[in-house]
């Protein structure tokens, strides 16, 4: 980032919760300073929203993570909820739901996500991505990021869910407005509405499904039930949100931002290319070195304490995954993008009793895209200069354009 602004002396007194912050400054530095200078700090409150605590080292943030006794989801687990005093879906949607209800309503979930499911979906991906890559590969340029990554992980999730392909484009729209955007400018009443009328298409989708069930997940949550009580309603549609934004999200701009990565380390590619380096270790540096999650949030239910500091019953604590996955304590060399890492200990996919249910389809997703770049990529070089997200969740490029050479 060259044109990134001189980090104030002291990292804590930046806005974390603005979005501009991550743009304006070095990131990268930012955490590396605030882990050794203040990796544990309550930003206090400021343009009218409550203070927070700000967790910058790995085994704090794995510590909270694995902690659902004395920290809870259920009062939001993103910025954009926390300040707001809560989640509307608390208790509903998994991902701010805990203990029993929680493990529940996963069970239910785990039913639709079959390994044997899993599986053919993840082949379908395979097949999918390489002839996409290839098609793209022999066109010579492409935006990356329109004409490759958007169209794998929407079309997987939707036909996971059993979304018509008809659909796909709209939801991909509103999914990319719900938790970030491509332009500064967007307001959060634009958020707002993306994610509610993502759950006004799931609600009308649902009473399609019952009507007339199809295979997908959607099915599965309609007709499941926790012993003899059916999900309601509202657990089914904010579900369904959930899987669309998660699936969607991450493995997109893990996929994008794996193409600056090797442009930038030409020898890592090469070592890729030569199969030097598996496919697996590949795919979980792209995924700690992206981290498109830049942080979750839990509210502490009791004090705690936390790297010397006491955190109150009530406080808001925020788990900074972005720097935890660059922590010298965790990663030899963090700053190097290394595609035969191992062991590789990165908590892009969260940890504990919320770790992403859909990881094994988002690893499967960023490997097919590696996979066939190697077969069908010689090489690749910007065109123009990518586009970033704007947000204080989600990091990554909506746009990079590039060149292919053919192998």
């Amino acid at each position: 980032m060259a044109d990134a602004h001189v980090l104030p002396d002291d990292c804590a007194t930046v806005d974390f919760a603005d979005p501009h912050t991550f743009q304006r400054y070095d990131p990268f530095e930012m955490w590396r300073r605030l882990r050794e200078e203040r990796p544990v700090f309550r930003q206090e409150p400021r343009a009218g929203r409550p203070g927070f605590w700000v967790l910058t080292r790995h085994a704090d943030v794995l510590d909270v993570y694995r902690d659902n006794k004395r920290f809870t989801s259920e009062r939001g687990n993103v910025l954009a909820t926390l300040l707001e005093g809560g989640d509307s879906a608390a208790g509903k949607m998994l991902a701010v739901t805990d203990g029993r209800r929680h493990r529940q309503v996963r069970n239910v979930m785990l039913k639709a996500f079959s390994p044997r499911f899993l599986e053919s979906v993840a082949e379908r991906v395979r097949h999918m991505t390489d002839r996409l890559v290839a098609e793209t590969v022999a066109r010579g340029e492409c935006d990356f990021a329109r004409d490759v990554a958007e169209k794998i992980p929407m079309g997987t999730i939707c036909h996971l869910l059993g979304v018509p392909e008809s659909d796909q484009g709209f939801l991909l729209k509103l999914t990319k407005s719900a938790l970030s955007s491509e332009h500064e400018g967007a307001s959060e009443q634009e958020s707002v509405r993306a994610r509610n009328e993502i759950l006004l298409y799931f609600l009308d989708l649902l009473g399609q499904v019952r009507e007339k069930p199809r295979e997908g997940v959607v099915t599965a949550l309609a007709t499941g039930s926790v012993g003899d009580h059916p999900l309601s309603e509202e657990e089914i549609v904010f579900n369904c949100y959930s899987l669309i934004i998660g699936g969607d999200e991450t493995s997109r701009l893990a996929m994008i931002g794996a193409l600056p990565a090797m442009m930038e380390h030409p020898g890592q590619w090469k070592l890729f290319k030569e199969g030097e380096v598996g496919l697996d270790t590949a795919v979980d540096e792209v995924l700690r070195w992206t981290t498109p999650a830049m942080h979750f949030g839990r509210t502490a239910l009791e004090r705690v304490t936390i790297g010397g500091h006491t955190v109150e019953p009530d406080d808001i604590v925020v788990l900074w995954n972005s720097s935890a996955n660059r922590d010298e304590e965790v990663f030899d060399d963090p700053g190097r993008f290394l595609l035969g890492r191992t062991p590789n200990r990165h908590l892009t996919f969260g940890h504990g009793p919320h770790f992403c249910i859909g990881a094994y389809l988002g690893r499967a997703e960023v490997g097919a895209v590696l996979a066939s770049l190697r077969t069908h990529a010689a090489g690749f070089s910007p065109t123009a200069a990518p586009r970033r997200v704007h947000s204080n969740f989600l990091s990554g490029i909506s746009s990079l354009p590039v060149a292919f050479t053919r192998s």
